[in-house]
């Protein structure tokens, strides 16, 4: 478990879902992982938190106007400027999704679309800092992607969050960590083996979601109307299970070794 009262710069702060079944998604995650869901917020589009043991760990809304909701996690990246990494990575190949806008004196957040086409969240914090616990049962344990250039998606962070990943190759592939400074733990990750996507589909963060039993995770998450995309499997962190909720939305579930 790591507890921290705020995000190192550049780290995973906070994950949002956006569903397409506000209802469904409250009773499915609360059921899965023991969450209590929070009232939505009128002023802020419907959007509410999941909490656990009373301390916020994800948030969650339906579409807005036109806009229908894709039923997807959408990670967040802490900034100290967010107006100064929304220009750098606009320099770098990215699509500014939503421009910086302040959430009353919660902070300020950004949306954009990596040089990969991955949607990323920005999140300048004032009095919310986004999950303070992580790497403990239904917290979130770290994020990863896969994606057809490697090298560039690797310099963009690098650039504009300021990572200094682990990098590694084996038999051609390539993965790098992003690790945590107060554990040492990988909390973000970027790989390239995207046999999965479809020609042209865009990459796409998956949070990994941490479990004491992963099979029993598993188990719970079919029997409650979830599905599983590939099993649980033994791999070099410990053992995953890549599932989606009742609406499609793609997660992992993940217990490490030891």
């Amino acid at each position: 478990m790591t507890n921290r009262p705020v995000a190192p710069t550049g780290a995973p702060c906070w994950v949002d879902l956006w569903t397409s079944d506000v209802e469904v998604s409250r009773h499915f995650y609360s059921e899965l992982f023991g969450w209590q869901a929070g009232e939505p917020n009128s002023d802020h589009g419907g959007y509410f938190m999941f909490t656990r043991a009373g301390t916020p760990v994800a948030g969650a809304m339906s579409g807005m106007g036109d806009t229908p909701a894709d039923d997807t996690w959408k990670p967040f990246f802490a900034s100290e400027d967010i107006e100064r990494t929304l220009k750098l990575a606009a320099a770098r190949g990215a699509a500014v999704r939503q421009p910086a806008m302040a959430i009353d004196a919660l902070g300020h957040q950004a949306v954009i679309a990596d040089p990969a086409g991955a949607v990323t969240g920005i999140w300048q914090s004032g009095t919310f800092p986004g999950f303070t616990v992580i790497h403990e049962h239904a917290t979130p344990s770290f994020i990863a992607i896969d994606v057809r250039d490697y090298h560039a998606e690797i310099a963009f962070y690098r650039q504009v969050f300021g990572w200094d990943p682990l990098e590694e190759e084996v038999d051609g592939r390539h993965y790098a960590g992003y690790m945590d400074p107060d554990s040492n733990r990988p909390i973000a990750g970027i790989g390239d083996e995207v046999e999965s996507l479809a020609p042209g589909e865009s990459p796409q963060w998956s949070v990994f979601w941490q479990s004491d039993d992963v099979d029993a995770s598993v188990a719970k998450l079919s029997a409650i109307g979830g599905t599983v995309i590939i099993e649980p499997a033994d791999g070099g962190l410990g053992r995953v299970a890549r599932v989606a909720d009742p609406s499609g939305a793609r997660f992992c579930l993940f217990q490490p070794k030891g």
